[in-house]
């Protein structure tokens, strides 16, 4: 059986091409990209043992290798982080308890205050599970158009995999389900991860339990939203960390003009006129 550590390791050594690393084309070969010898020599380990960490027959490998394998592999800083998140929890060092329970909701009052600050931008408190946990007007003005917000505790986890609004709401819907479905790994705990998992799995399907098993970072671009008003909106995301909190700031920016003009309308509607009544 593998494991999170092992699966990430064989993902990415099959989506790298020799030839970006300067190494040569052995032609035809039954799986795709690196082979598992040029990826032990590189990292200066044996085939035998690569082979065993992949399969997850080994579960403890070393800080050295854990370094090791991120250079063969030419990982940058974000991938770095998960080969090291998922080296923890593959040997245990993050607990696992057998009864999860979602994250509390609850944000600190300084938080809500800076929140309130960004009025009226799209911004928002969440976290890595994708609850909403907090949110300017702006937000809900361009973020609960499509029926985000609807929900009483609202998650946009839950929301991108089985609300069909969604699908039409993102443009690139795809993207931004791998983000989600990845950012399950960087979840409060590995126990609120498990309890959202476990709950998504039987209503959201195959499109969302295939990507679990995905450890690929997932590479973020701009957000384009088809909002229900007509536009399409470019955004731009910045994200502050709240680390202390296990939640994020994240805040959204017009990438052009055109989707400023069109928030500027939409964050701002223009006053209802008075109309006489005969």
């Amino acid at each position: 059986m593998g494991t999170p550590l092992g699966d990430f390791v064989r993902a990415k050594r099959d989506s790298i091409q020799p030839q970006t690393l300067g190494l040569p084309d052995h032609g035809r070969r039954r799986s795709p990209g690196l082979r598992r010898a040029d990826l032990a020599m590189r990292a200066g380990i044996s085939v035998e043992y690569l082979t065993r960490l992949e399969q997850g027959r080994d579960r403890n490998p070393s800080t050295a290798v854990v370094n090791a394998l991120a250079d063969a592999l030419s990982l940058d800083p974000a991938e770095r982080n998960h080969l090291r998140y998922l080296a923890k929890i593959t040997g245990g060092a993050c607990p696992n308890h057998t009864r999860p329970t979602p994250p509390p909701r609850d944000v600190r009052p300084a938080v809500r205050e800076t929140l309130c600050l960004l009025e009226p931008g799209i911004a928002a408190v969440t976290n890595r599970l994708g609850d909403i946990l907090a949110h300017t007007s702006g937000y809900a003005a361009v973020l609960g158009a499509a029926g985000l917000l609807d929900d009483p505790a609202p998650n946009l986890t839950r929301y991108v995999f089985t609300d069909p609004r969604a699908r039409t709401f993102f443009a690139d819907w795809d993207g931004i389900a791998d983000e989600q479905a990845f950012d399950l790994w960087l979840g409060p705990s590995v126990e609120n991860s498990e309890w959202l998992s476990t709950e998504l799995a039987p209503v959201a399907g195959p499109d969302f339990t295939r990507r679990l098993g995905n450890h690929l970072v997932p590479r973020r671009g701009p957000l384009r939203l088809h909002h229900p008003a007509g536009p399409e909106l470019r955004l731009l995301r910045e994200t502050l960390d709240l680390t202390a909190d296990a939640q994020q700031l994240l805040v959204l920016l017009p990438a052009d003009p055109e989707t400023a003009a069109h928030l500027d309308r939409l964050t701002h509607p223009a006053p209802a006129r008075l109309r006489a009544i005969s």
